[in-house]
């Protein structure tokens, strides 16, 4: 097999697997909601996250003063909603409002639960000290909510630019080790 050169600045698109995310925020009585696709697990226990959010997003003002925020895991079902949320700034309108997400309150922390996502991830800032170097934050999940009637949610999943794909079949591998 004979293989291409491929662009650096495009080397996202291959590790791009994660489902788009709804990260809300909370501060000073407002709202907001960012989507987000550069997130990765870290750790099991505690449930560790680790995500990018750059210094030029509005969310990042209340994610580095509150500490806290909503990880909300959207299917195909609001896909719309996720993307516009992306193409416009909370600093001006209410996410919530402008696209019909329903806020709900968390148990844990300030930042709102969307109730039209499937799972919801409430964190606290566990580690900031790669946040001014790479504005890279980890997260501790503190609380998990998830709607059982969901069986086999259709995540999305950016590839870059507009291109998106939902996610698929499931299939099971048996380990060989013991």
């Amino acid at each position: 097999m004979a293989k291409r050169s491929f662009p650096l600045s495009k080397v996202y698109i291959l590790l791009e697997s994660g489902p788009v995310v709804m990260v809300a925020t909370a501060w000073a009585s407002k709202m907001n909601v960012m989507p987000m696709s550069w997130h990765t697990m870290m750790e099991f226990k505690p449930p560790l996250i680790g995500f990018v959010m750059s210094d030029q997003n509005y969310s990042f003002g209340p994610l580095t003063a509150t500490k806290e925020c909503v990880i909300n895991i959207p299917t195909i079902k609001i896909a719309e909603e996720v993307v516009s949320c992306g193409n416009v700034s909370g600093a001006r309108i209410n996410k919530f409002e402008k696209f019909h997400l329903t806020p709900k309150p968390a148990a844990k922390v300030k930042a709102p639960l969307i109730d039209e996502c499937y799972a919801n991830l409430e964190c606290r800032v566990a580690d900031k000290s790669m946040v001014e170097k790479y504005c890279f934050f980890v997260v501790e999940v503190v609380k998990a909510w998830i709607d059982p009637a969901v069986k086999d949610p259709l995540t999305i999943h950016h590839m870059g630019k507009e291109d998106f794909m939902i996610a698929g079949k499931t299939i099971k591998i048996k380990p060989k080790m013991n």
